[in-house]
């Protein structure tokens, strides 16, 4: 037999192939993890200022009152500032983002020092009419902060975000990117001004399309090489990833995984456990998990449909796994969500 025709995998770009398989994967596990968010704060300031938050649960009170967990996120408009959060410091200026992806208790000032104030204190009282401005005049240097978060729901897919330090900051490439992100914070503070009719679903969208393209931008960016969003990147990791996410309800082995992925067992176990910090069949359970939990709460699929979805051979096995994995039943889980 002659082989007339040179193989896909021979004529593809692999910097596209590669891109666009990341895109897939992050939009795929977006798709199934509860994210809503606001713009909530425009903050004018002079320097000298600092500015502390409240901790976790007490900002948790403040902007989503019972809402398991939030991502933080601040954008620079202007200007220039640190922000540090759990011992990690950044500096930021203009057009660059800092995300706190475990919303810890942080603070932020000027390049010249001054005593943190702690933000709550000149923020107007609960519920805000729009978004409201936070202001300290130093007199010298300005900077303008937008703030935003994202209602998260419980983070059953750990290997999201088990890696993301507890702060980091991205700086947007000078071009479209950059002007997007910039269009965007732009149309949140316009809508918020004019108290548009109709704009409230977009903007509770505009922080979850923003945290994406910033969670691309910061693994293009980031040298770390490890985590969830190193290993989308990852020519082999990448591929069993696809694999996984296109058949979540496949019967996987290492063995069909790696003959699959074009490589062997050793190698995708030793690259899994360097990279992700877990072996392939625990990420596949993991994500069979976050699954059956986005299944439950948003469908009225009987527990036998959920179990055969999500690649368990009986309602049984799959409510073991399910308890062994988040501690109650599948029945428990979906009268709580």
């Amino acid at each position: 037999m002659t082989m007339i025709d040179t193989p896909r995998a021979l004529i593809e770009t692999p910097d596209v192939a590669v891109a666009t398989q990341r895109v897939d994967l992050l939009s795929d596990v977006l798709a199934h993890i509860r994210l809503s968010g606001a713009v909530f704060l425009h903050g004018k300031y002079s320097a000298p200022w600092a500015l502390s938050s409240p901790d976790n649960p007490d900002l948790i009170a403040l902007l989503a009152p019972g809402t398991p967990r939030l991502i933080l996120f601040h954008i620079v408009r202007e200007g220039r500032a640190w922000m540090n959060a759990c011992g990690f410091q950044v500096e930021a200026e203009a057009g660059d983002i800092v995300v706190l992806p475990h919303a810890h208790r942080h603070a932020m000032g000027s390049l010249e020092r001054a005593e943190p104030v702690p933000i709550a204190t000149l923020l107007p009282t609960p519920p805000w009419q729009g978004i409201p401005t936070c202001r300290v005049e130093g007199g010298g240097e300005t900077a303008q902060i937008v703030c935003g978060y994202l209602r998260c729901g419980d983070l059953l897919f750990n290997s999201f975000m088990r890696r993301l330090p507890p702060i980091f900051r991205v700086r947007p490439p000078k071009g479209p990117t950059a002007e997007w992100i910039q269009a965007c914070i732009n149309y949140a503070l316009d809508q918020s001004e004019q108290s548009r009719q109709g704009s409230a679903m977009m903007l509770s969208r505009l922080p979850e399309l923003l945290l994406m393209e910033v969670l691309r931008l910061h693994c293009e960016q980031d040298s770390n090489g490890t985590g969830w969003l190193a290993a989308t990147g990852d020519p082999l990791i990448g591929r069993a990833l696809a694999l996984i996410h296109a058949a979540p309800a496949r019967k996987w082995t290492v063995e069909d995984l790696a003959r699959c992925a074009a490589t062997s067992r050793s190698v995708l176990d030793a690259r899994f456990r360097e990279v992700l910090g877990q072996a392939p069949i625990r990420y596949l359970a993991e994500w069979r998990m976050q699954l059956a939990a986005d299944l439950l709460r948003s469908t009225e699929l009987k527990m036998a449909a959920i179990a055969e979805e999500v690649g368990y051979g009986s309602e049984e096995a799959f409510s073991r796994a399910f308890q062994r994995h988040l501690g109650r039943s599948p029945a428990e889980w979906r009268c709580a969500a």
